[in-house]
Order: structure tokens, then C-alpha cells, then sequence
């Protein structure tokens, strides 16, 4: 067996400690990669993530609860993500296999609440270890834990996110989309994008930032870019109910517009998806055309860019 051979053994036995939640073990075996060969630059690669996870790790036992220390995990995968990002390489084995090892890590911490402590923390901790799941490749499990959620909150837009995700990645795309249009009508701001990953909905987070907006107005802007490049193209027919939520949301948001100049930038972007799906509606429900007008008027005046590509 010659050396290189030796080394690339020795990482596959160390992305398969990782795929278990064991960094020590697959650091071990990442030193004896690089003592086979010391001009591997996976092997280098994969040693600089180990260490950016031992030191975050380090700071776990400050953490006082089981479900405090798998949120900080997950927090911290986030951070990953961007030192990742510093490190430009084809290195697909090593990422998937450290993305493994985190979510594990959390979903470790996340099952070891007992029965009476998970319920206090219910629907946060159904919606993590879905997460968790979907992150570490199960995504039956994850269908399953964000389904159940969901049914109990219809009105999460962070659920219905990242159930929307895991439809995506089983490709079931046009429920995936659904959804997804229907948590960012929500509330943008309680979706967190850095855990989605949905290709299509990763390129229009990326089409956004790249127009120049960042947070908070970049949430808002997603669904509005979502509609505009057919992202969030799977709509449905609203109850009269929520024709009215929709028409009093869309009142009250004008009015703040008017009134409240330092929270226009971003309450523009969410009028202007309202719009969008009282458009939407008036279409279904074959209202007079003069209607139609009314609210792309409206659009025009507040985003004439948006307007122009509305009506293309």
C-alpha cells in the first residue's frame, strides 16, 4: 500500500467518525493522514475544520441545559459555514462529512432531554431536530418530526421553511415551493436562510444579497424576488377569512409606510409582497380588472424596478 493510499484510507475512516459525532476519533486518524502524507491539502483542509470545532466545542460545559448546548452547536455552524468559505478547495467529502458531524452533535444534545423536559421547549425543539435530521441526511425523519410540527403550528413561518427545505432536497418541488411561499408571507424575519438548502431558494437568497440588501431587508425582499423569477410560483386559492387578514394587513402596513420613514425600507419589500398575493387573489376570485390596476399602480409608485419586471 503506498503512502497516499495509506492517507486516503486513513480520511475515510476519519470522515466516518465524524458521520458518528466523534471528532476525537477522527482527529486521530487525520494526524496519521498527514503523517502519510504531509502534502495532502484535503488532509490539511480537514484538520483546520477539526480544530475550528474543538476550540468552539470547548466552550459546550458553559452551556447549562442539554438543549442550550445543541442551539449553540447549530449556532455555530453558521460561523462554520463562513471559515469554510475562506477556504476555497474541492473538498466535497470533507465539508458533507463535518456538516454531518455537526448536526449529530446536536441532535446528540437535543435527544438527551427527558420527556418532561421537552415539553417545555415544544415547538422550538421539534423544529431543531428536524433541522438536525435533515442536516444529517435523514430526511424521512425530518419529513416526519416537521410534519407533526407543522400540524401544530400552522402559523410558523421557521417550520414551514424548513419543511419546505426537506420537500426540496426529496424533490417534491412544487410543495416545496408552496411552502415556502407561504412562511415567507409570514414572516421573513423568523427564517433563518443559512440552515436552507434548497438550491433554488439558495440562489435567490444569493440574486438578493447580491442586489445589495442585507438583513433585515434582505428577508423581506425574498419573497418579493421569489415571485418575480417564479421561485415561489406554486400559489393557492385564500378563505374569505384570510382575504380580510390580507386586506387589513395590507391598510395598516400603507399607513406605517406613511407614517414611520426610518422602518420604510423595510416595510416596503413586505407591502409590496402583500400586494403581490392580493393580486393574486383578485385574479382567482376574476375581479374587475380595474382592481388589478388599482394595486399595480400602488407598486409602481412605491418600486418602479419591481413594477417593470412585475408586469414583463
Amino acid at each position: 500500500m503506498t503512502e497516499k493510499g495509506s492517507a486516503s484510507e486513513l480520511l475515510s475512516q476519519a470522515y466516518e467518525r465524524l458521520r458518528e459525532a466523534d471528532l476525537q476519533g477522527a482527529s486521530a486518524r487525520l494526524d496519521d493522514a498527514l503523517a502519510a502524507d504531509f502534502e495532502s491539502e484535503e488532509v490539511l483542509f480537514a484538520l483546520a475544520c477539526a480544530a475550528w470545532w474543538k476550540e468552539r466545542l470547548e466552550r459546550l460545559d458553559g452551556c447549562p441545559s442539554p438543549f442550550e448546548r445543541g442551539e449553540f452547536v447549530l449556532s455555530q455552524w453558521k460561523g462554520f459555514l463562513a471559515f469554510q468559505m475562506r477556504r476555497p478547495g474541492e473538498y466535497d467529502a470533507a465539508r458533507y462529512a463535518f456538516k454531518r458531524f455537526a448536526f449529530q452533535t446536536a441532535l446528540r444534545e437535543f435527544r438527551t432531554l427527558g420527556p418532561e423536559d421537552s415539553e417545555s421547549w415544544e415547538p422550538e425543539l421539534a423544529l431543531r431536530i428536524g433541522r438536525c435530521l435533515k442536516g444529517s441526511g435523514d430526511f424521512d425523519g425530518a419529513l416526519e418530526k416537521l410534519e407533526g410540527a407543522a400540524r401544530e403550528r400552522r402559523d410558523a413561518p421557521e417550520i414551514l421553511a424548513e419543511l419546505a427545505d426537506v420537500y426540496a432536497l426529496v424533490n417534491e418541488a412544487r410543495t416545496s415551493k408552496a411552502l415556502f411561499r407561504e412562511a415567507f408571507f409570514l414572516n421573513p424575519q423568523r427564517i433563518d436562510t443559512a440552515f436552507l438548502e434548497c438550491p433554488a431558494l439558495v440562489r435567490l437568497v444569493e440574486h438578493v444579497r447580491g442586489l445589495g440588501f442585507r438583513s433585515p431587508e434582505l428577508e423581506e425582499w425574498i419573497p418579493v424576488y421569489g415571485s418575480l423569477l417564479g421561485v415561489f410560483s406554486v400559489k393557492r386559492e385564500l378563505k374569505p377569512i384570510e382575504v380580510g387578514r390580507l386586506r387589513q394587513s395590507v391598510y395598516e402596513l400603507e399607513n406605517e409606510v406613511k407614517e414611520n420613514a426610518e422602518r420604510r425600507s423595510l416595510l416596503t419589500p413586505r407591502l409590496i409582497n402583500r400586494y403581490f398575493w392580493l393580486i393574486d387573489h383578485y385574479i382567482n376570485a376574476k375581479e374587475d380588472r380595474s382592481r388589478i390596476e388599482e394595486v399595480l399602480l400602488k407598486i409602481k409608485l412605491m418600486d418602479p424596478n419591481v413594477h417593470k419586471q412585475y408586469v414583463a
